[in-house]
């Protein structure tokens, strides 16, 4: 019986399993490094999709509810200026339509057409190239736009801005 060896035991799944192990702790922590390393660039890259996820999810939600009713929305002529360059030398052409709360809103913004479009080109002659060239900063300059028409207007309401012509040079 002292001849008897024991069975010689199976080596390859315990390799198998240090193999996977190891793999799994090197691809973890080149994410962790990547992340810590390059944080400031994937942040926003991250949070982009994430937006992307929650747009998507509120343009879900908003089928179910009706359109505004037609001619809510009104064009305003072409805005055109100067962006705050230094050399003075950037160009930019706008084109809006608003989208009013009331019937009676869009007789108010004629009313005030020139300190509609002086508001307006006031904003725009402030802003920068680098203001305006990221889709992220078009979405806070409409913000703006609509924040600075409704204090012009004494009452009622622009509930949004729509671009419909943007041409910068």
């Amino acid at each position: 019986m002292a001849g008897e060896a024991d069975p010689p035991k199976k080596k390859g799944k315990s390799r198998l399993l240090v193999v996977l192990l190891v793999l799994l702790l090197f691809v973890g922590g080149g994410g962790a490094a990547a992340w810590f390393l390059l944080g400031d660039k994937i942040k926003p890259m991250v949070e982009g999709v994430l937006d992307k996820v929650k747009g998507t999810e509120q343009a879900e939600s908003r089928q179910d509810e009706a359109p505004p009713p037609p001619g809510r929305t009104m064009p305003l002529p072409a805005f055109a200026t100067n962006l705050a360059d230094p050399l003075g030398q950037r160009l930019i052409r706008l084109k809006i339509e608003l989208e009013v709360s009331d019937p009676k809103v869009r007789e108010e913004v004629e009313r005030n057409a020139a300190r509609v479009r002086d508001a307006v080109l006031l904003l725009l002659s402030s802003k920068t190239y680098a203001d305006i060239s990221a889709p992220e900063n078009k979405v806070l300059l409409k913000s703006e736009i609509t924040e600075r028409l409704n204090t012009v207007l004494g009452r009622g309401k622009i509930v949004q801005i729509f671009i419909t012509d943007l041409i910068v040079q």
